[in-house]
């Protein structure tokens, strides 16, 4: 076998290569590592929960309407923080620079990149940076790591049957706007990423009530998310198809390109399982922050195995995880 995109995409694909480069059979720190296969790492020191991840970024192109791999080098990983209640402290940053490359582009990214840091009050402390040849490299790649402190660490697989499923907002909204952008379509700003750092969010909905799972649907988008999710937990998910959130103009953008929404990525979105008697509370925190007003319950958990959809004409389908990302080089 050789590596290929698909095998980066977040698909099942995926798996096979994860089966290769997951057997480290030393977990002498403790807490939740990487066999777990969760957005990061916990390891406990005394009383503390330290949350741990590590994530790379490849986003082709570099500049997008909304966005720029500067601002989801830092999103990314502090939402991968956010998604187990790890509140952001501090991110490593690596760069491989391409030979040729504008210092006035890379004095935009890290402006983007301070930016971020700034909505959730973290910091980058160390970095790293390579130059390599001119054809070595498409530009740009980044590198950013970040630890967290958890007061109470969130899993992706703690669904229950009962729970409530939260949106925190729109679906696909990132993936169609790179793939939009990528292909020369002229559709101005009305299809942008939602790139942003969710910890603010996150936290308020923590505070608001109990929450069993949590993931942000970037590769693979939402359905690759919701069944990861279901799988881990060993429950049945039932979604309502009226109720996802998905805005006209991805909708649209999605038909026109021949791709399903629920398969392209978010990063600036989380899923969430919570108690059905916390829902509304959970809601309410959510709403109130600029990156959830749009956060809607879109299903339920019950008991089973697999994720199905209730459809708009009364039928019902399953909801698959994807093979692959249809839209590579989003992240």
């Amino acid at each position: 076998m050789k590596v290929n995109l698909m095998h980066g995409a977040g698909g099942e694909v995926m798996g096979e290569l994860l089966n290769v480069l997951t057997k480290f059979t030393h977990n002498n720190a403790g807490g939740i590592g990487l066999e777990s296969l969760d957005d990061g790492a916990v390891i406990p020191i005394g009383d503390r929960k330290i949350v741990f991840t590590t994530d790379s970024h490849v986003v082709h192109p570099i500049f997008f309407p909304g966005g720029d791999i500067g601002r989801i080098a830092v999103s990314g990983t502090i939402n991968d923080l956010a998604m187990m209640g790890g509140r952001p402290i501090a991110l490593s940053c690596g760069m491989v620079i391409e030979e040729g490359f504008e210092v006035a582009d890379l004095e935009r990214i890290v402006a983007s990149m301070d930016d971020a840091l700034g909505e959730v009050g973290a910091s980058v402390v160390t970095g790293d940076t390579k130059v390599l040849e001119k054809g070595s490299l498409d530009g740009i790649v980044i590198n950013t790591a970040g630890i967290g402190v958890a007061e109470t660490v969130v899993r992706d697989n703690g669904l229950l049957p009962g729970d409530v499923i939260i949106a925190s907002g729109t679906i696909g909204d990132h993936g169609l706007a790179i793939m939009a952008h990528r292909e020369g379509f002229d559709l101005g700003e009305q299809i942008r990423s939602d790139v942003a750092p969710l910890w603010g969010m996150v936290e308020l909905a923590l505070a608001a009530g109990d929450i069993h799972a949590m993931k942000d649907p970037t590769r693979g988008g939402f359905a690759n998310a919701i069944n990861e999710m279901a799988r881990k937990s060993g429950v049945h998910v039932e979604i309502e198809e009226d109720a996802l959130p998905i805005r006209t103009n991805v909708r649209s953008a999605a038909a026109m390109l021949g791709i399903d929404p629920l398969e392209v990525a978010n990063e600036g979105k989380a899923i969430m399982g919570v108690p059905a008697e916390d829902a509304d509370a959970v809601l309410a925190a959510l709403r109130s922050h600029k990156y959830g007003r749009d956060a809607v319950v879109i299903g339920m958990v019950g008991e089973g195995r697999d994720v199905v959809m209730k459809t708009k004409i009364g039928g019902e389908r399953y909801i698959e995880p994807p093979v692959g990302d249809p839209v590579p080089r989003v992240c």
